[in-house]
């Protein structure tokens, strides 16, 4: 595993040595999705957790907010294992989930009545209620929309109606399973612009699980998950410097990146990780400059 993630103080959520393997059939012994893992993830951080498909990034995911409970090992939120169902309800308040399709979150048939569907079922006060649904929906910037009727929405315009749903509960954490898998370019970059400001503006912590490069290059910190296990956890930096052995994991790093790390092999003076394109453009103006790119 790449060190040198500096860890912030207070632990949110702890996995420790999970492991977790689904429900057999016809007596065929299943497979470990998860071997052991362990991971922390800290109040406040932005995260990415990559991995290619059936490596075991959704299955942790799911660890988080106890959609599913380890077969060994526990995990812990804010302190509360996950396995304790007394605690259930409490723990998914803390931990909120958005998944790939809004279309399987949204519930009403008019946008304000879905994001109090929650609140009403957990008997929120109306005057609580109308408060937190407008908050969530200004934080979304989907406020002005909250009269449509969902099937009237762009598939960006619905996830962000479904983030609005969970920001309503005042999660401290939301973990997101590929909510741009089914979008469009700006889709996409209306659900990165909101989550980034949830994080930034409100302190949430996100846990962004995506097949986007470039989306995970945005965070803080990126984890990659092979065979059930972290095999790396650092900066976005350190991570997608590490070109070739990423590759041999059956996962891509950003566009810019690669651009500027095949530059690189062919003797060109650019520097070793390249993360977006404000960084590359300044680079290669650099190098034709014949100047020396210090990022």
């Amino acid at each position: 595993m790449i060190k040198g993630f500096k860890m912030a103080k207070k632990k949110f959520i702890e996995a420790n040595s999970i492991s977790f393997s689904y429900p057999s059939y016809d007596g065929i012994i299943p497979p470990l999705i998860l071997d052991g893992t362990s991971i922390s993830i800290e109040e406040g951080e932005f995260m990415a957790v990559l991995g290619h498909n059936g490596s075991g990034k959704s299955t942790l995911a799911k660890h988080f907010n106890a959609i599913l409970i380890p077969t060994e090992g526990k995990v812990s939120v804010n302190g509360t294992e996950t396995s304790n169902e007394a605690k259930l309800f409490e723990i998914r308040q803390e931990v909120g989930m958005v998944f790939q399709n809004p279309d399987n979150q949204i519930v009403a048939t008019i946008i304000e009545e879905d994001v109090a569907f929650a609140l009403e079922n957990l008997g929120v006060p109306p005057e609580e209620i109308r408060k937190r649904v407008d908050d969530a929906l200004k934080k979304v910037d989907m406020y002005d929309y909250r009269l449509h009727a969902p099937n009237q929405l762009s598939g960006g315009q619905k996830q962000r109606i479904a983030i609005a749903g969970i920001i309503a509960m005042r999660p401290k954490c939301i973990v997101l399973d590929e909510p741009t898998a089914m979008l469009d370019p700006k889709g996409r970059r209306e659900v990165m612009s909101t989550i980034k400001q949830l994080n930034e503006e409100m302190g949430i912590t996100v846990v962004l699980i995506t097949h986007y490069m470039d989306e995970a290059a945005m965070c803080n910190r990126v984890v990659i998950v092979d065979e059930g296990k972290v095999i790396m956890d650092s900066t976005p930096r350190e991570v997608f410097g590490n070109v070739e052995e990423i590759k041999k994991r059956m996962l891509d790093v950003p566009q810019v990146t690669e651009l500027c790390h095949e530059l690189k092999k062919e003797g060109f003076d650019l520097p070793d990780c390249v993360l977006n394109e404000e960084e590359c453009v300044e680079a290669l103006e650099k190098l034709l400059k014949g100047g020396v790119w210090n990022g």
